[in-house]
């Protein structure tokens, strides 16, 4: 019979704020009868403080090397690399099935301790599309980047590169920093920048979009001639599609980190 008691790991990559199981998540696996048990993390951008009041129980950091071999151990990004067997089931994006470098040493850990990968990549519903994918999240950061330097480069030219960014506390902070960057560019250049996306139905597209249209740009060209959200309006061009803004009711504000980063 399958492990109702799941263990989630804390996050060890740099600049990994993301967490595979958020408090709000939490709360609904235990009403739904999982026993959760939450690894203290220093990375998360949620603090442990948030788990409290959920029924999840907060265990040591690295902690799951030594839980029982029934629980169902779930991570985000692949594990650190070691050597030893694993003898648990894995619940996480593994990279390994593309032949990525050293895809053969974790595989082998999983053969050697009788454990098991459940590889969220692969992670599809009745229509073959991927469930767990940060498509979306990788094209909002990219397109903030993207705004980011073409006001830096106004002000400082092209051969001093943008510095290292952080990560932000919420998306509203980062959109203030790109909102208060493109003001600035506009004064260089006497315009806002024209923004071109190519997929912009895929996931990191729609993404891109998104930043830009609530970064209050209004030249968006994308490559194709249908409606992404209600909000916005295609203009039906064989030559260019341009978006024109539609008044929308102001979005919720999801906390996450911010930082450039993906699956």
């Amino acid at each position: 019979m399958p492990s109702n008691i799941l263990h989630v790991r804390a996050e060890t990559k740099p600049l990994e704020h993301r967490t595979a199981i958020t408090p709000t998540i939490a709360k609904k696996l235990v009403d739904a009868g999982y026993t959760v048990n939450v690894e203290r993390s220093p990375l998360s951008i949620f603090p442990d403080s948030e788990y409290e009041g959920t029924g999840a129980s907060l265990v040591p950091t690295g902690s799951w090397t030594d839980a029982p071999s029934d629980h169902l151990i779930i991570g985000l990004k692949e594990l650190p690399e070691e050597d030893f067997p694993l003898k648990h089931t894995h619940i996480q994006f593994a990279h390994c099935y593309k032949n990525q470098g050293g895809w053969d040493t974790v595989l082998g850990r999983f053969d050697k301790g009788n454990g098991t990968l459940l590889d969220l990549e692969f992670l599809e519903d009745e229509n073959r599309r991927r469930v767990a994918a940060f498509g979306y999240h990788a094209g909002f950061a990219g397109a903030a980047l993207a705004l980011l330097t073409w006001a830096w480069q106004l002000k400082n030219g092209k051969d001093k590169p943008l510095p290292g960014v952080s990560s932000y506390e919420n998306e509203h902070l980062l959109i203030e920093d790109v909102k208060k960057a493109v003001e600035e560019g506009k004064a260089q250049a006497g315009h806002y920048p024209r923004v071109l996306v190519i997929g912009a139905l895929g996931r990191c597209g729609r993404g891109a979009v998104d930043l830009c249209v609530r970064a209050g740009l209004e030249d968006i060209i994308v490559s194709y001639h249908e409606p992404i959200y209600p909000h916005i309006h295609l203009t039906n061009n064989p030559n260019r599609s341009g978006i024109s803004r539609k008044p929308r009711p102001s979005p919720a504000h999801t906390r996450r980190s911010s930082s450039p980063t993906s699956s």
